[in-house]
Order: structure tokens, then sequence, then C-alpha cells
């Protein structure tokens, strides 16, 4: 497929791009290249091909959910000055 400059002009002003009339003719080619592998993309048979996620077959490791530490309630609280019912307490900020 080819596209000529007023083409790629129209379809700058859709995209809100400012393009130099002097970058009209190189980004034609360039456009023109585009669609054309995406024209042999779509040439390509891919029935039966099943959609990817990733090229290589392999899952995460994953760890156990399992609980290492907490229960430390007094040591975060020791961080405070004023807690109040296991909490920070902190001042009203907001009216």
């Amino acid at each position: 497929m080819s596209l000529d400059k007023d083409t790629v002009r129209n379809i700058a002003y859709l995209a809100r791009i400012r393009i130099a009339d002097a970058d009209l003719e190189p980004l034609s080619g360039e456009l023109s290249g585009i669609l054309d592998w995406i024209e042999q993309l779509n040439a390509v048979n891919t029935d039966g091909v099943e959609p990817l996620a990733s090229v290589v077959d392999v899952t995460l490791p994953r760890r156990k959910d399992e609980v290492t530490d907490g229960n430390c309630q007094d040591k975060v609280l020791a961080n405070t000055t004023d807690p109040e019912d296991g909490f920070y307490t902190v001042p009203k900020v907001v009216e």
C-alpha cells in the first residue's frame, strides 16, 4: 500500500501531530513500508495456532503463602507517643 503526502498530512491532522511539509515525503515512505509489513502478516495462515502470552512454556516459581513474621504489635507501637487501643493516633487535619 502506498500513501501519498496528502494522506499522511490527513493522518497527522487526525492524530493531532504537527509535521513539517519537508517531513511528509519520508514519512509517507516509512508508513507505506509499515503497511506493507502488515499486509504480509495478514497473508500468513494462522488457523489452529493458539495465542501465546510467552514463547517460553515456563511457569513462575511461587513461594508458599506463610506468615514469616508479625505479632509484634508492641514493637511497632513503641514508635508512637500515644497509642490508643493498639493503634496509632494522629491529629485531625481535615475539618
